[in-house]
């Protein structure tokens, strides 16, 4: 009896430690991440807007039909972005993603403030370059530092009735995302 009960035991924790490494490991090893599905879909340091959503059409699951969405795919090898993004009528946010779907940073209109979302993206080590100069460092300027080089911006704007689509998509159209040149620190 004690055989058998420790058999069954023994059964149950090593399919739990099973279980537990395949949910673990399973978002690291698959092939169709976020950033794979957007990739024929949109260029790199450009703003591209997904198609509207419905269930047969979405390009990436639980994608809400009631916002417009843009994305930038974004490489920071080449130097820092400058993104700007119009704010909509009603709601309008910005989310900031690692090549391997890692959140670091979001926005949205009410924390901006403004009109426009304006930020600047650039590595630890891009930001570190910057001259000390009051003009490239002012107060209103925001900078994110991106964890990684490649990674993905979602642009998001929400339509409240079904007759507004067409503005949120019209307010995502007008966002960019492009490289900047660096800026020289001085001697």
């Amino acid at each position: 009896m004690i055989r058998l009960l420790t058999t069954i035991i023994a059964g149950i924790v090593l399919g739990g430690i099973v279980h537990l490494v395949s949910v673990l490991a399973l978002p690291r090893i698959a092939s169709q991440d976020a950033y794979a599905r957007l990739t024929p879909l949109t260029k790199v340091n450009e703003v591209s807007q997904l198609p509207q959503t419905s269930p047969d059409n979405a390009p990436l699951p639980f994608l809400d039909p009631a916002f417009a969405v843009a994305v930038c795919r974004y490489d920071l090898s080449n130097g820092p972005l400058k993104l700007t993004v119009p704010i909509s009528q009603a709601y309008t946010a910005v989310s900031f993603y690692t090549r391997s779907e890692v959140a670091y940073y979001a926005i949205n209109d009410r924390s901006a403030g403004r009109k426009i979302i304006e930020l600047d993206l650039m590595t630890t080590e891009q930001h570190g370059n910057l001259p000390e100069d009051e003009d490239v460092t002012a107060a209103d300027r925001l900078i994110i530092d991106s964890p990684s080089t490649t990674g993905l911006i979602v642009m998001k704007a929400l339509a409240s009735e079904p007759g507004l689509m067409p503005q949120a998509r019209a307010a995502l159209s007008s966002a960019s995302c492009k490289v900047q040149p660096e800026p020289q620190a001085k001697s």
